[in-house]
């Protein structure tokens, strides 16, 4: 079900899938899985078997059923490339985002590759967001070079968990950067300074920087709640986010290509 959420970078999220299996360092301790073993002893719909994948056809057409133009992160709780998804159930969601004008729908995932191959065979409307996970430079920073093969109005990235200093970053055809710590009683530490390089160069290349938190360790190095943590950064919080009143829901195959 679409539901609203404290994510501070989305509106609503709309899980068509559920489920998922670990790829990369960030999945370490995945907070959707913590969630999901939480859902399935409170017997909440969908959730039956844990965190174990599954898709949820009876929640495709949720956002085509709502009035009021909406931001959507979709499947926060799975991730729509997983391989064990076929792709007519993919192109089925990208659908139903294409039908639902109204709605700006931000797509993340750390399966970069299938996502450009089935991007060959079909193109997506432009209230679809493109992102992928960037936790560290061996998995990340090939994620970006994939992005960066894709049509997409607006491509984002996720530096969440940010586990180590990226270096060196090329945001060429990159809109937005979101960046935080992890949250959790395993969480990894993220240091200030690996902040600080990313920030920079959003600046320096033009690209909105959003810092949604710190998680488990405060920017004095020392570990306590999220919540206690907060996201201040430089003592503000920062929310910018891409331009998007000149866009239009067309494909882009009836469009001018744009970055």
């Amino acid at each position: 079900m679409a539901t609203q959420t404290s994510i501070e970078w989305t509106e609503q999220t709309w899980n068509p899938t559920t489920g998922c299996t670990k790829v990369s360092p960030g999945c370490q301790h995945c907070y959707a899985e913590t969630m999901a073993r939480r859902l399935k002893a409170m017997g909440v719909n969908g959730y039956k078997n844990g965190f174990k994948l599954a898709l949820q056809p009876h929640r495709l057409h949720e956002p085509l059923r709502r009035k009021k133009p909406t931001i959507y992160f979709v499947n926060s709780m799975s991730d729509l490339f997983h391989e064990k998804i076929k792709d007519a159930y993919i192109r089925q969601v990208f659908d139903v985002m294409r039908n639902a004008h109204l709605h700006t729908f931000q797509v993340l995932t750390k399966r970069a590759e299938r996502m450009v191959e089935l991007s060959k065979s079909y193109e997506v409307s432009q209230n679809v967001w493109l992102g992928v996970t960037v936790e560290n430079k061996e998995y990340g920073l090939p994620r970006i070079d994939k992005l960066r093969q894709l049509k997409a109005y607006i491509r984002f990235l996720s530096i969440e968990p940010l586990l180590e200093d990226i270096g060196k970053l090329d945001l060429t055809n990159i809109q937005w950067v979101i960046v935080g710590g992890e949250s959790g009683p395993k969480a990894r530490p993220m240091k200030l300074e690996w902040i600080m390089n990313i920030k920079r160069q959003c600046e320096e290349q033009n690209v909105s920087f959003f810092f949604k938190q710190w998680g488990g360790w405060g920017a004095d190095g020392k570990k306590r709640a999220k919540k206690a943590n907060g996201r201040l950064l430089l003592g503000r919080t920062w929310d910018d986010v891409p331009d998007i009143s000149h866009k239009s829901n067309k494909p882009f195959n009836d469009l001018k290509e744009i970055g």
